[in-house]
């Protein structure tokens, strides 16, 4: 029974040419963050030899917020989170306003 698996392959091959990328920079006294920027244009629709399939980037983008917001909920706690809650919560609501009201118009 053939499978079709697009988005691990597209995940592994950009993880592994980050990977690769990331100790080369790393090797050259560089960030590793330049690597993996420089595995993403390789990877790009703009460069000739592995493509990524470009119709999988709203997946990809997904996973990358959930990923983002997951680690970002790891440094926080209830308590810090209650600290800040006279701000956060109408900043939440001016914020979902101004971008509804923005989207409509």
């Amino acid at each position: 029974m053939p499978h079709s698996t697009p988005l691990i392959t597209t995940i592994v091959g950009g993880l592994a040419l980050a990977y690769i990328l990331g100790m080369i920079a790393q090797r050259l006294k560089i960030s590793p963050l330049v690597g993996y920027l420089a595995a993403g244009v390789l990877a790009g629709p703009f460069t000739p030899g592995f493509v990524a399939d470009t119709s999988l980037a709203p997946e990809l983008a997904e996973i990358g917020v959930i990923l983002l917001m997951f680690g970002v909920g790891l440094h926080f706690s209830l308590k810090d989170l209650m600290a800040v809650k006279a701000i956060a919560i109408p900043g939440a609501i001016a914020q979902i306003t101004v971008a509804t009201l923005l989207g409509l118009g």
